[in-house]
């Protein structure tokens, strides 16, 4: 390809809405363009990029045994209904109507439309395992949309459905999908982890998310060096305190904290560690009648360690809580406490409430809570003497660096990662739902075990750039750049030599099959230097009248600080040691 045939659009400067560093170089870079929130045209440059993230998806998911179908975008709101998520979902599924005020939603994803296939199409245990993917446009009605294609409205995605016969059967087809991703992620040349994580509002009871290492990444990812163990914030388990409780050694007091309603500050004025201190959380459950009647409502109280951080996918599971809280009212709180909240505590309620404490705090003695007044804290509270013990003792909080791994090899790390990959155990959730059957050897009906795998094909774009770039533009891996090689002749226009030797070099590796761009623009050595490193080619050759009167050019591969004088008969032998071929 040579650039004058091509489009190319860089910008010095990024758009003043642009955040993180991914979005504004995609932007510089002339990949994408926004034409609403959340909504961006992928011009030529970076469209190049996802179709090969999806030739690698596609390879490795056939090579896997699924099977690519093409399912629409708009979907008919009855398949929906049947799940009951065409109510759940809230806003974020896009609803519409046509013309006959019939509804449809544009979809988020297709565990609808691919079950109604299934139940139509795979009727016997003979027809069974299967699955299915598709590639195909996707659409969530973001509250907020930001950073670009990290957290856009419409995206492309990946999503598979596997139909098994049993639970077994399931999860061999689970493993499937898990080594085929394992295989996407390392071709794509990104640095990542497979998390376990919670199954969230897909459903099921076995998932793993896969994260690209990234500092900007919006998850927290807790694994252990010393061993296998990764896992999703929201679902690594703190474990509780191997050391017994202390016995009680103060006495319950009424302390003084004037305009301190923070556990920092209140630890801080009394001149005491923060993990002494205990804040409280407080939620409530609705329980409604059929008809959607307000029946009753229960207050919670949650304890959880001042420094510590409640973790509210663990709170959800929570006996009680797992039917769905919301964070209680101020007047909720007033009418069970009888304070505003930042002074609030498990002592002298002026109703009942559910008090559910974090294994840590079940094991604290001697510690400091709010005292339901205004202005005042307890200190030397104890458990047993000073309040009943909780109703209920669960693993509520986020873990902290440095605590042991569950599994008992070490202590846990965290970093940030930018999840691009999720795949489900999903299990009879959606057929359950919609009567997906097939008959059995013996003539029977059973319903199909399914699981469902997706991949964010242009998050991946996101998730890459945040992982690989400087301070002159983006670092793609060679199995994802737009172009492999760019050859940059100085004097292209001006010299009959550069321009010979630079069409040879082009020829030469189109005949190889490598991506590989030539800028005969006649620009600048600077701005086309500086352009194919925004863009992020991975390898550049420089051809210079001066370079070839000494029979050399100039190779530098895209991370490294120096170029490398080449001869330049020996050109392109270099290019084929350093790609591989």
């Amino acid at each position: 390809m040579k650039a004058t045939q091509f489009f190319i659009s860089t910008l010095k400067e990024a758009p003043a809405d642009a955040e993180v560093a991914s979005h504004k170089l995609m932007m510089r870079a002339g990949m994408i363009k926004r034409l609403g929130a959340g909504i961006y045209s992928y011009m030529p440059m970076g469209l190049r990029v996802i179709r090969k993230v999806e030739q690698i998806i596609r390879e490795e998911m056939n090579r896997a045994g699924a099977v690519e179908l093409l399912m629409p975008v708009v979907q008919p709101a009855e398949l929906w209904q049947e799940t009951g998520r065409f109510e759940k979902m809230g806003p974020e599924l896009l609803r519409v109507k046509d013309r006959h005020e019939r509804d449809f939603i544009i979809q988020p994803t297709s565990e609808e439309v691919i079950t109604d296939i299934a139940r139509q199409e795979l009727r016997s245990y003979r027809a069974l395992p299967k699955n299915f993917y598709h590639i195909q446009t996707k659409f969530r009605d973001e509250r907020r949309p930001r950073f670009g294609v990290m957290r856009g409205r419409e995206f492309t995605m990946k999503d598979a459905y596997s139909f098994d016969r049993d639970v077994e059967s399931a999860g061999r087809s689970y493993e499937q999908m898990f080594a085929a991703y394992v295989r996407i992620f390392e071709r794509l040349g990104l640095t990542f982890r497979a998390v376990a994580a919670d199954t969230g509002a897909i459903g099921g009871d076995r998932s793993h998310e896969f994260q690209v290492i990234a500092d900007t990444g919006e998850d927290a990812i807790v694994y252990c060096p010393g061993s296998d163990y990764a896992a999703n914030i929201e679902l690594a388990e703190a474990l509780a305190p191997t050391a017994p409780r202390g016995a009680a050694t103060q006495a319950l007091h009424k302390t003084p904290t004037p305009g301190k309603s923070t556990c920092e500050d209140v630890a801080a004025l009394l001149g005491l560690p923060l993990q002494r201190t205990v804040k409280s959380l407080v939620l409530a459950t609705d329980e409604r009648s059929p008809a959607g009647d307000l029946l009753r409502t229960t207050v919670w109280l949650l304890l959880v360690r001042g420094d510590h951080q409640l973790n509210e996918v663990k709170a959800g599971k929570v006996a009680g809580l797992n039917q769905g809280f919301r964070f209680a009212t101020i007047g909720e709180i007033e009418s069970h406490f009888g304070c505003k909240p930042g002074y609030l505590g498990p002592i002298h309620m002026l109703q009942p409430v559910k008090v559910v404490a974090d294994r840590t705090v079940a094991a604290m003695s001697d510690f400091i809570c709010g005292a339901n007044a205004a202005d005042f804290h307890y200190t030397g509270v104890n458990w047993g003497r000073d309040l009943p013990e909780p109703d209920l003792v669960a693993d509520i909080r986020n873990v902290v660096e440095g605590e042991p791994s569950p599994d008992g090899k070490g202590p846990l790390a965290i970093q940030r990662g930018i999840e691009v990959g999720h795949v489900f155990f999903l299990g009879t959730k959606y057929s359950l739902a919609m009567n997906a059957t097939y008959l059995d050897e013996s003539g029977k009906p059973q319903l199909m075990q399914m699981g469902c795998y997706g991949i964010g094909v242009t998050r991946i774009l996101g998730a890459a750039i945040e992982q690989g770039h400087d301070d002159r533009g983006i670092v793609w891996p060679d199995a994802m750049a737009p172009f492999t090689v760019v050859v940059c002749p100085i004097g292209y226009d001006r010299s009959a030599d550069v321009k010979a030797a630079a069409d040879k070099l082009h020829a030469d590796l189109d005949a190889l099959g490598v991506d590989v761009m030539l800028d005969d623009r006649g620009e600048r050595p600077g701005a086309m230097f500086a352009d194919w490193e925004l863009v992020g080619i991975p390898h550049r050759v420089v051809i210079s009248d001066r370079g070839l009167k000494e029979g050399k050019v100039e190779y530098q591969g895209r991370r490294e600080a120096q170029a490398t004088a080449v001869p330049a008969v020996d050109v392109l032998t270099h290019l084929k040691g350093v790609l591989g071929r």
